[in-house]
């Protein structure tokens, strides 16, 4: 449900003065968007999209500037980071204000074991200063490493690169403190902590303007890529099982992407991986090279490629960027065809839903599993490639997961709740109701807010708990 609010555009902009302003349509309309087409559906739903301007603050005050003059003029507000989200969330449903919070790019104080951001700050930029400063990273990263934001990650994200070792942004502890700044007549600065952060994380800026963000840090390594074939899936899939729950071995990153994917759509790799090879994509500690490369020779898994003793490893993407929704990219780029979907396969039991999965579609659903630590034990998470024919199949093979006891996330929805990432509850929509009264940041995103008939007691399987859940 899309809502249209009716406003006075130019009064609006008088109120701005001062601020940096873009209204060409050109440039609004690239700033309203982000990696929908990744999804047949959301393309379809989603390319006419647009914002009618576009503000960037340089900081704090500016945000509360236009958040109070937005409240007073009934403007809708999108904010927008790196835009490199997959769902819609960053664009602009009931037109309005796109809020790109590029310019707060600042690391603003760098502490044993934390480090503290604007909003607008690259994640591998926090990661270089870090490294400098104390030889630290953060913990996780998406595969947009190069041009994600912080916020944008915290506020549209939910693990990635080190999610092996460290969980997912969901877990307590993986975000620090989260600074926000509400909708109201007169915006309020909240300081978020603990499960207090559950309220703005994952939530597309529905609730508030996320304007600093504390994050733990890590030490950093000079991660090694490595690419282990096998002939068969399921021992790529063991494998990658197995390498995860080896608690000795120090890895970062750790995927599972089914033949014919890797030599057919890693161009660049291409070289290193022969036709009909399954492929483990790993970051691994050099301190533990040794080790991981005698646990894999047990496994009877062939190392195709490292990079610390590849002739000329230039011009070759990092292994992350192999992984996670990469993988996805690059076969888009040579099959325009291509879409994906978000799945968990729950231990006990995984090996034999990941098994029956196969069995079931085959090649017209090629494999990618993402191992990571969910609730303490190594769960693979599906972003499986398909073979896109109707919309009708995309549903149904959807469908098929879902009764086949491996939850869907779905790709192919633009809402909170339909997408299945974060639950909302009645403690949610109460936070909404006070950050944001007119219902002005992101409308059309939040379906509990648009539908007061919404069933709460829906059930399904979210990443991000209700707020009742986490107290």
């Amino acid at each position: 449900m899309t809502r249209t609010f009716a406003f006075d555009l130019d009064a609006f902009r008088k109120d701005l003065d001062g601020i940096a302003i873009e209204d060409n349509p050109a440039l609004v309309k690239q700033k309203s968007r982000d990696f929908f087409w990744y999804s047949p559906i959301l393309k379809g739903q989603l390319e006419h999209v647009t914002g009618d301007l576009v503000a960037t603050p340089k900081d704090e005050a500016e945000v509360i500037r236009i958040l109070k003059a937005a409240f007073a003029h009934d403007v809708p507000v999108t904010p927008r980071g790196g835009g490199t989200g997959n769902y819609g969330q960053a664009m602009p449903l009931s037109r309005g204000l796109i809020l790109n919070l590029a310019e707060m790019n600042k690391v603003k104080a760098i502490h044993p074991g934390r480090v503290i951001c604007e909003p607008g700050a690259i994640i591998a930029q926090i990661d270089k200063e870090t490294r400098a400063h104390s030889g630290q990273e953060l913990r996780l990263h998406p595969s947009t490493y190069a041009t994600a934001s912080i916020a944008g990650y915290v506020a549209g994200g939910s693990g990635g690169v080190g999610s092996i070792r460290w969980g997912g942004l969901r877990d307590i502890g993986n975000v620090l403190r989260l600074r926000v700044v509400t909708m109201e007549a007169e915006p309020r600065i909240l300081e978020l902590t603990g499960w207090e952060l559950h309220k703005v994380m994952h939530a597309y800026g529905t609730n508030g303007i996320i304007t600093e963000v504390e994050m733990p840090l890590t030490a950093a390594y000079d991660w090694v890529d490595v690419l282990v074939g096998f002939d068969q899936w399921m021992d790529t899939v063991r494998y990658c099982d197995a390498l995860g729950n080896a608690d000795g071995l120090l890895l970062k990153e750790i995927a599972a992407i089914a033949a014919p994917v890797p030599h057919t759509y890693f161009l660049r790799h291409q070289k290193f991986i022969p036709e009909g090879k399954s492929v483990a994509v790993l970051m691994v500690a050099p301190h533990a090279m040794d080790a991981f490369l005698a646990f894999t020779a047990r496994a009877k898994g062939e190392v195709l490629f490292r990079a610390d003793t590849a002739a000329d490893p230039k011009g070759l993407p990092p292994a992350y960027e192999l992984a996670w929704n990469h993988t996805t990219l690059r076969a888009l780029r040579v099959d325009p065809s291509i879409t994906y979907i978000q799945t968990m396969f729950a231990p006990p039991t995984h090996i034999e839903k990941i098994e029956t999965i196969t069995r079931l579609f085959g090649d017209e659903v090629p494999g990618h599993l993402e191992f990571v630590r969910f609730d303490g034990k190594i769960t693979p998470m599906g972003l499986s490639l398909i073979r896109h024919t109707t919309n009708e199949r995309l549903e149904e093979i959807m469908r098929l997961h879902e009764e086949n006891g491996c939850p869907i996330f779905n790709p192919h929805r633009y809402t909170l709740e339909e997408g299945g990432m974060k639950q909302t509850d009645l403690v949610q929509l109460d936070f909404k109701r006070e950050a944001d009264p007119k219902g002005l940041l992101n409308p059309g995103k939040m379906i509990a807010w648009e539908d007061p008939s919404f069933d709460f007691a829906a059930q399904k399987t979210y990443l991000f708990p209700g707020l009742q859940q986490t107290g």
